[in-house]
């Protein structure tokens, strides 16, 4: 059974690890917890057609991102610049912070 328990959220960077984009490098604009996926700045372009409409007046073949598995990116380090797994620690305070799990640095700011 899968969890919806997800280690990602908006505005993380995170780095594509497998697919046509693997390598590239991006920042998530949204989550969707519920079909699993993410959707990420310049990663997985895809050309669509429209029509003319009100919203655009010339319709012609438009580029946009798609969502892609959260399964397939990792998210970034601020200190070793590098993906990084991430655990969840307990602070002091009582607050949980997510943690890269190389370099021990907090990821929440």
């Amino acid at each position: 059974m899968l969890t919806n328990k997800c280690s990602i959220k908006k505005d993380d960077k995170v780095k594509v690890i497998v697919g046509k984009d693997q390598g590239k490098i991006g920042k998530v604009l949204k989550v969707d917890r519920k079909k699993h996926r993410v959707l990420v700045e310049k990663i997985n372009m895809v050309k669509r057609h429209s029509k003319p409409s009100n919203q655009n007046k010339q319709g012609g073949i438009i580029e946009k991102e798609m969502p892609i598995q959260w399964s397939n990116v990792m998210v970034m380090c601020g200190k070793c610049v590098a993906p990084a797994r991430i655990k969840m620690q307990r602070l002091e305070d009582g607050n949980k912070v997510r943690v890269c799990v190389k370099c021990n640095e907090a990821l929440d700011t």
